[in-house]
């Protein structure tokens, strides 16, 4: 999410409570595309369209297969919820598999097709995927577009969602300062 503080917000701004779960749409690649094609374009087309964003690479293999947006569950539930875990233990699934038939159709019908990130406790450990999902019209999540992400945090006291709505190039150099002064200034 660019430029948005995820990790400074725990435990520094919310103390005193438990991580139990997140979802959120983490990859703008994938929202873009997914977007245009529900717009009639092919899958090729719209990924030139994101490219020509700046937001997908000249190889977006890492995006459409959802390797990007497992690493971000990774990150975030190792730091967020304090629980190591590696990339091989990501249940993950890219959005290839969708046809630019079910895309459209699904939003004729009032719903459309997201790739969520998700991370669940589970007693000591935690269930962590990246998948597409079909999503009521409803639902939040559901009525990104574009470049913007969102993700939902269900803490143990109260559930609370951020969104960030089609950054550019200001947020994620925010982003980058951001985490570089965390990164070197000394803890307190």
């Amino acid at each position: 999410m660019d430029g948005v503080p995820i990790f400074s917000l725990f435990p520094a701004g919310l103390p005193a409570v438990e991580l139990r779960s997140f979802a959120g749409v983490l990859n703008s690649t994938t929202n873009v595309v997914l977007t245009e094609v529900e717009k009639g374009l092919s899958f090729e087309e719209a990924i030139r369209r994101a490219q020509a964003l700046g937001v997908a690479e000249t190889d977006p293999t890492n995006d459409l297969d959802g390797w990007d947006a497992a690493v971000k569950v990774v990150a975030l539930t190792t730091v967020l919820m304090g629980i190591p875990v590696k990339l091989d233990q990501v249940h993950r699934t890219g959005v290839r598999e969708l046809s630019t038939e079910k895309i459209r159709s699904v939003r004729a019908a009032g719903m459309r097709y997201k790739l969520i990130c998700r991370a669940e406790r589970l007693g000591a450990g935690v269930e962590c995927m990246v998948r597409p999902e079909l999503l009521l019209a409803s639902d939040p999540l559901a009525n990104l577009e574009g470049t913007s992400s969102a993700i939902r945090f269900d803490l143990d006291v109260f559930s609370f969602s951020i969104v960030e709505h089609n950054p550019g190039i200001e947020a994620t150099a925010y982003g980058l300062l951001a985490d570089f002064l965390r990164a070197v200034r000394p803890s307190a």
